[in-house]
């Protein structure tokens, strides 16, 4: 069986591929490192890591062992912090956001079995609208959010992904795509994309998930800025153009007069949750994210 140093030493020389950033990061010596290693390689009989003078890197049986462990040493990892919150009995309040309904109900049931594990603990829970999608969370109005990527924000921590979506195109009932199996990235230059709007909105958001030229560099025609989403929806009902979702939405958005299409090239769209850099070490942060993946991983 392997000790938790072992795996620990082996787990992060083959994320930092240099003994030396292993060592300081672990706050033991170099030396100890290299003997870690070379008594584990002994007891797998081969080689986990190739070592020049210039390089180091994981060899084929290195890379399937990193495989094998990491799960099983996060889940350990996971199941100490959640003893260390029970036994400190978690109290306070929490303020969780989320920004589309499959994520808010995620983030209710996560919250239901979170009360019950850590009855001292309030959790409040609100919308977050997409015209402002990081107000809250700068403003302390929120203490944690899942919402829809990309944020790349120096006072935003980016924390686990949690859904990553297939997109479908948005079109009025009667619109020549609605038939379709499936449609392309390229079929947008052809259309009036309708998208969301708001001066707090990061540009790199919009254009990911609105952009402004299709792959092959046609330029793609945008409608009026819309505040909020539900009116986007009755935009395209009405067939004033076209917009783009998570596929998942067609159970969620469910109204007469438009269609979900899916698109059979494009990215997803990914959420993840985000909380402000001051408050990373928030233990109800930290506890509530490994409840909710938790919640998350058993509802797969």
């Amino acid at each position: 069986m392997l000790e938790r140093v072992e795996i620990e030493v082996f787990l992060t020389l083959a994320e930092e591929l240099h003994f030396g950033r292993t060592a300081e990061r672990l706050l033991v010596t170099t030396s100890r490192v290299s003997q870690i290693i070379g008594k584990l390689e002994r007891r797998v009989g081969a080689p986990l890591f190739d070592r020049t003078s210039r390089s180091v890197r994981l060899t084929p049986i290195g890379e399937q062992l990193r495989a094998d462990l990491r799960p099983a040493y996060e889940q350990l990892g996971a199941g100490l912090k959640r003893a260390i919150a029970s036994g400190q009995g978690l109290t306070g309040t929490l303020r969780v956001g989320y920004s589309t309904l499959w994520c808010g109900d995620l983030v209710v049931r996560t919250a239901d079995r979170f009360r019950i594990l850590h009855p001292g603990c309030a959790i409040h829970i609100q919308e977050v609208q997409l015209t402002d999608p990081l107000g809250p969370l700068r403003t302390g109005r929120l203490d944690v959010q899942l919402t829809e990527l990309p944020i790349e924000e120096p006072d935003i921590v980016r924390g686990p992904l949690v859904y990553s979506e297939p997109r479908a195109l948005i079109v009025p009932a009667n619109h020549r795509l609605a038939d379709h199996d499936s449609v392309s990235l390229e079929d947008l230059a052809d259309q009036t994309l309708l998208s969301m709007s708001g001066e707090s909105i990061p540009p790199y958001w919009l254009e990911h998930h609105y952009p402004r030229h299709t792959p092959s560099g046609r330029g793609i025609r945008h409608g009026d800025p819309i505040l909020y989403w539900q009116e986007v929806l009755a935009h395209i009902a009405v067939g004033r153009g076209v917009s783009v979702a998570a596929a998942r939405g067609a159970h969620y958005y469910t109204r007469p007069g438009i269609v979900f299409v899916p698109f059979r090239d494009a990215p997803t769209i990914d959420y993840g949750l985000l909380w402000r850099v001051d408050n990373d070490d928030n233990v109800l942060v930290r506890a509530f994210a490994d409840a909710l993946l938790e919640q998350r991983a058993g509802e797969r």
